[in-house]
């Protein structure tokens, strides 16, 4: 029969094998199913994961004590007690306390039991003493103290979990935490495994005389299964034209590729060579690529689907299999390209006091830096989050007579799953709907993995100064010069670099039916003491814009900054994302706040504009030549982001977005 000119052990190389084969195949993750959550480890997320619910929904106590205003218990000490009222009522875990804690009262409530109304603290039962009706309490409590505010692990709104994310117990209890049963996870690949040859026997049974165990099926199905695929034997199948054309049909009607193991060689090669270019179009695509082992190597497709024909000596088979076949089936599985990386020694970023006395397991991030070690970025407040143990590379154990852990010291981090990735791209500063949007279209167009830090624009230019980020998102305004983005710049170095990014409008989140008339000014609601804000963290480029119109509106009043901040309810409590503050907003947890418009429309918010504000991205020379970098900034700088970019509300791509600018 007809060849279609491709010629018995012609051997090409493996580059030029790769770009024949892939040429020819329909290379795309096969699309997403729902499984139930027991069903779901170790498999590939399909979508995004937004929160649906705050976690935890309410304000908790995080030890047994007493339920207070902070303010009644300064100054309490020893032999100079503070007496509150004790309420009858008590809070156990589980109960919805009716009581409001006044000043001067006070109320009993149990860990994971739900904060009355009035409280800002709990002070744990040892410091306190009942006598009767009242509460004698020897040592003062700071506002905030011993509790878990409502979203202090995960707000509604916040992307928890990111498609491409592999389902490990930990992204598990975070799914759970947020009440959800099932989730959408990539389908694998139905791959079939046919072994060829009158040689080959099952093992299980003696083995006859002039035959072989067959252990190709059990290597390339155990290779299958760590590369995504779900393996389905067909068989051993003999050098019979019937029986192998009839497996063959079998695999072409029901998988999504096809491997077969022997058969390469001329004499009985020349079976399996006309049954599978018979089979489907286009047929046997490459045969011979100069490797050892794994010379005689067969690649084909049968209507873009891969087929591959194993050597039958096993190291061939299984080189073949991890250079050209596992590549395909991650493709199709929707998983990373590169193979994990093994535990690594890391530099600490910063500066970590450790619980001296105890043994602490500290959990980590890990991100890549210009030169030597990886940096290990500690995870603060991480006891009560099981979103942090999720996002979390690795752990550093930290020996109980040590207390204090230095900046720039070498720790050993030991990773949380089986493997550990360091991502291929690292990003650290502002949280902005647009980073999400860019990454979005980077794993699908480039393959690129992320990692995303949001710890604000200020620790996001640090980051990048100290070579730790590989772009630090933006969005810095410089009072002296009224120009965003420039200080920033210079406190980076020399060796930094701005990347142009967008204009996004910010401004004031507010419930259109608290405000029906004219929307709110800023002015206005920080005189209003019975609205309640929620804030942005310290260093964000949102919080630093607030304080700086703060700054003139206690001028323009004639009063100190701190004597205008205090009197805001909600000033003091911090979140770290846009979509945080605005899902605090619309369930009516806080009455105002600053974000982006798009998210205010997101959530059905009024908005108030304040000022358009210039999102760049910052990273050093070096960095800039990185190729996840440069993915990036394609992403950036593509016609399909830009339109994208531009259907968000308040948000203006530049025609020089995604270029380096001075």
């Amino acid at each position: 029969m007809a060849r279609k000119g491709i010629h018995f052990l012609k051997t090409v190389s493996a580059p030029e094998a790769e770009r024949i084969w892939h040429a020819a195949l329909k290379l795309e993750p096969l699309g997403g199913e729902d499984v139930s959550l027991s069903e779901a480890q170790g498999r590939i997320l399909d979508d995004d994961v937004v929160v649906p619910v705050d976690v935890p929904p309410f304000d908790r106590a995080l030890v047994d004590g007493y339920a207070v205003q902070a303010a009644d218990t300064f100054g309490a000490e020893e032999d100079a007690p503070a007496t509150l009222e004790l309420l009858p009522e008590t809070a156990p875990a589980g109960a919805v306390p009716k009581s409001e804690v006044a000043g001067g009262k006070a109320l009993e409530v149990a860990t994971g039991g739900v904060l009355p109304r009035g409280a800002d603290a709990v002070q744990m039962v040892e410091h306190g003493e009942v006598d009767g009706g009242k509460l004698l309490l020897y040592r003062p409590v700071a506002p905030g103290a011993n509790i878990q505010t409502a979203g202090a692990d995960m707000r509604m709104g916040e992307t928890a979990l990111r498609a491409g994310q592999r389902l490990t117990t930990r992204e598990l209890g975070v799914l759970a935490a947020l009440g959800l049963d099932t989730v959408r996870v990539s389908r694998r690949p139905r791959v079939a495994i046919i072994s060829t040859g009158d040689e080959l026997f099952p093992p299980g049974r003696p083995l006859e005389a002039g035959k072989i165990y067959d252990s190709n099926s059990a290597t390339v199905a155990g290779a299958v299964r760590d590369n995504g695929g779900e393996p389905v034997f067909l068989g051993i199948i003999p050098d019979d034209e019937g029986a192998l054309r009839a497996a063959c049909e079998e695999a072409r009607a029901g998988f999504d590729a096809v491997i077969l193991s022997g058969g390469t060689s001329k004499g009985a090669g020349d079976l399996t060579f006309g049954i599978i270019d018979g089979t489907a179009a286009p047929g046997i695509l490459v045969h011979g690529v100069s490797i050892k082992p794994g010379k005689p190597i067969v690649l084909g497709a049968w209507d873009a689907r891969p087929v591959a024909v194993l050597p039958g000596f096993p190291t061939s088979a299984i080189t073949t299999f991890n250079l050209f076949v596992a590549p395909v089936l991650r493709r199709l599985a929707n998983l990373p390209m590169e193979a994990e990386a093994e535990p690594v020694r890391a530099r600490l970023a910063v500066r970590y006091h450790s619980a001296e006395g105890r043994q602490e397991h500290l959990l980590v991030n890990l991100v890549p830096r210009a030169e030597g070690k990886p940096a290990a970025y500690p995870i603060a407040g991480a006891s009560g989050s099981i979103y942090a143990f999720a996002q979390a590379d690795g752990t550093v154990e930290v020996a109980a007579d040590r207390g204090v852990l230095r900046e720039g010291e070498t720790v050993r981090v030991a990773p949380l799953a089986p493997t550990l990735r360091v991502a291929d791209l690292t990003l650290i500063g502002s949280h902005c709907r647009g980073v999400d949007l860019a990454l979005a279209m980077l794993r699908k167009h480039a393959r690129v993995t992320a990692k995303v830090v949001n710890v604000g624009s200020t620790a996001g230019v640090e980051a990048c100064a100290r070579g730790e980020a590989d772009l630090a998102g933006v969005h810095l305004l410089d009072p002296e010069s009224g120009l965003y983005n420039r200080a920033a710049l210079e406190r980076v170095g020399a060796d930094g670099v701005r990347i142009k990014g967008y204009v996004r409008r910010q401004g004031i989140y507010f419930r259109k039916e608290q405000f029906p008339g004219e929307p709110p000014t800023l002015d206005t609601l920080s005189g209003m003491t019975e609205l309640r804000m929620l804030n942005r963290s310290r260093g964000a480029g949102t919080r630093v814009l607030l304080d700086l119109l703060l700054d003139g509106i206690a001028r323009d009043k004639g009063i100190s900054p701190e004597v205008l901040r205090a009197g805001i309810a909600g000033y003091d409590a911090e979140t770290r994302s846009h979509n945080a503050v605005a899902a605090a907003v619309a369930s009516g947890r806080a009455d105002w706040g600053l974000g982006i418009e798009a998210v205010a429309v997101a959530y059905g918010l009024g908005f108030a504009p304040l000022r358009d504000e210039e999102y760049d991205f910052l990273t050093l020379r070096d960095r800039l030549e990185r190729k996840p970098v440069q993915a990036f900034l394609n992403v950036l700088r593509s016609t399909e982001f830009r339109d994208a970019l531009g259907a968000l509300p308040g948000f203006v791509p530049d025609a020089t977005t995604g270029e380096p600018v001075a």
